[in-house]
């Protein structure tokens, strides 16, 4: 996906300079891959036609706490919901697992807090109230229509954006990977309430700003803002654990797979744990959610749902 979009827009634009923005990844080194297969492809492209190599420009984003961010230090500032470049300054635009995070919790968050209209749940679940879950959707609606409205602004004619988050696979808002998910971080903390290492109203005030769309919500978003060409819209399914590639459902060791998913899980979720209930809980947490984890693979094999898109503003 993305080395179509790199020689479609090399061939068709023949910038002297190519400028990139990559609005970061969830965790782990996607950008670095991003950008040697980006300059891998434009190097082929100029041998394969005779030119002299381009220039290449890259602006990077990652999270503050992420490792990757030892290496690179100066990061674009604020947030994706934001203004970040100049008009038409960006050729193509690359964000690897990063749209499925909401730019706050949802309106409306303080009266979920004061009547605990959540209740034990930190996302959307079968016990989630109906005002809760439009919440949510109603903040994805504008975080996305306005992300969509600011890269368009960003981007050049004939530019394009190559996109991969996590959603859900099916209409039903209350049955997705991430739903499951998160019922596995939900349990792990109510454990530790029982454990008198959490306070109960701590948990009940907890909601996460992560909301995983449908194909069909996000193409009608799209088609609504009128402001892309749909060059790919797909939807697959990927392993929890981040080391596992088989294609089957069955797990061979899910002591090491509850490790790896426990791994990633707490480079995704650290700060949102130490944040709201404190460093000293971040340890026990971990070692909950990860008995948890192995647990549920002694069942089934837990799976993602990942969307990819590629849009081309015209």
């Amino acid at each position: 996906m993305v080395e179509n979009a790199i020689k479609e827009v090399y061939t068709s634009l023949l910038p002297k300079t190519v400028i990139i923005a990559d609005l970061g990844c969830a965790a782990g080194s996607h950008s670095s891959h991003f950008i040697s297969t980006v300059i891998s492809t434009i190097v082929e492209l100029c041998k394969s036609s005779g030119d002299d190599c381009v220039e290449l420009q890259f602006f990077l984003n990652d999270l503050p706490s992420n490792d990757f961010n030892e290496l690179f230090r100066s990061r674009l500032p604020e947030s994706y919901y934001n203004r970040l470049f100049p008009r038409e300054g960006v050729h193509l635009f690359h964000s690897s697992y990063c749209l499925h995070w909401r730019s706050q919790e949802p309106e409306g968050h303080e009266s979920w807090r004061k009547d605990y209209l959540n209740e034990d749940n930190i996302y959307i679940t079968k016990t989630t109230t109906s005002f809760v879950v439009k919440q949510y959707q109603k903040l994805f609606r504008n975080d996305f229509s306005l992300f969509l409205k600011l890269r368009h602004e960003e981007l050049v004619h004939g530019g394009q954006m190559e996109m991969l988050f996590l959603g859900r696979n099916n209409e039903d808002v209350y049955n997705g990977h991430l739903n499951q998910h998160f019922a596995l971080v939900a349990r792990s903390l109510q454990s530790l309430v029982l454990k008198g290492i959490v306070e109960k109203e701590k948990l009940e005030s907890f909601n996460l700003p992560v909301y995983g769309p449908s194909v069909g919500e996000v193409k009608e978003l799209v088609m609504q803002s009128h402001l892309f060409n749909m060059d790919l819209i797909e939807q697959f399914e990927s392993n929890w654990d981040p080391f596992d590639d088989s294609e089957g459902d069955d797990v061979e060791d899910s002591a090491r797979s509850s490790m790896n998913i426990a791994k990633l899980a707490r480079s995704l979720m650290k700060s949102l744990i130490i944040g709201h209930f404190g460093e000293t809980v971040l340890d026990a947490w971990f070692a909950e959610f990860r008995c948890l984890v192995a647990k549920h693979l002694e069942k089934e094999k837990i799976k993602s749902t990942i969307i990819a898109m590629s849009l081309k503003k015209e």
